[in-house]
């Protein structure tokens, strides 16, 4: 992707999501670029996010703590932890399903949203808001499901590319929460893209020592994204 073939716009500075006392940029492809399907994969590859029909990359000028991280598929081992999250959701159906708003998805997301962002101005979200924020017309989405019997435990949404698969979001019944299924999301979005061949799953953004957000660093075979090159983590 280059810039001499889209165009990349930069918002406005914004309350920062992760810090109370900063502010953020993002740098935007051009939503009305008419083949944003087919840019996505070299997008993801330089860092970029999507979130509804944008695909971003945080730009601050003041701050570089979100950096761009994916899995290695091939080289990824889970650890003790991981092994035995997958062993306690052994009794789970995961299934490959089409993307899009169900009342059955909705009340569980806002179900996720409201035990997990109250207040932080996305526990009020409608039917509109979740097909806006989760799917998009020209993106390449799945969505994961997790089953107990015929009850709905957790969705992960997520985006197959050639390139890289992308774990957009992942919500789940919050009175689940000792099955850790944020942790099982993950786990079943890299056996998803080893069955699809896929190299890569990436996972947004890693911020060292945020609480929210440092538990990616618990992934082995983990990369980052430093001055323009994916490095393993683990030789930073």
């Amino acid at each position: 992707m280059c810039s001499d073939r889209v165009r990349l716009f930069q918002t406005l500075p914004h309350a920062c999501g992760y810090y109370d006392d900063r502010t953020a940029q993002n740098l935007v492809v051009d939503p009305g670029a008419p083949n944003l399907d087919r840019l996505y994969g070299g997008a993801l590859a330089k860092g970029f996010r999507r979130a509804g029909g944008h695909l971003y990359l945080p730009r601050c000028s003041e701050c570089q703590a979100c950096v761009p991280c994916r899995i290695d598929v091939e080289r990824f081992v889970p650890d003790r932890a991981q092994r035995r999250c997958l062993k306690r959701n052994a009794d789970l159906a995961v299934a490959e399903t089409m993307p899009g708003y169900t009342d059955e998805r909705h009340d569980l997301y806002a179900s996720y949203l409201h035990a997990r962002h109250s207040g932080g101005g996305m526990d009020g979200a409608d039917a509109d808001d979740f097909q806006r924020f989760l799917v998009a017309p020209w993106s390449p989405t799945v969505f994961l499901e997790f089953r107990r019997e015929e009850r709905l435990l957790g969705v992960a949404v997520t985006d197959l590319c050639i390139g890289g698969a992308s774990a957009v979001y992942t919500f789940f019944d919050p009175d689940e929460s000792p099955r850790s299924l944020g942790t099982f999301g993950i786990l079943q979005q890299i056996e998803l893209a080893k069955r699809r061949g896929i190299p890569f799953l990436y996972l947004g953004f890693w911020i060292e020592g945020h609480p929210k957000m440092d538990y990616k660093s618990r992934f082995h075979a983990l990369e980052v994204r430093r001055n323009g090159q994916w490095v393993d983590m683990a030789a930073r």
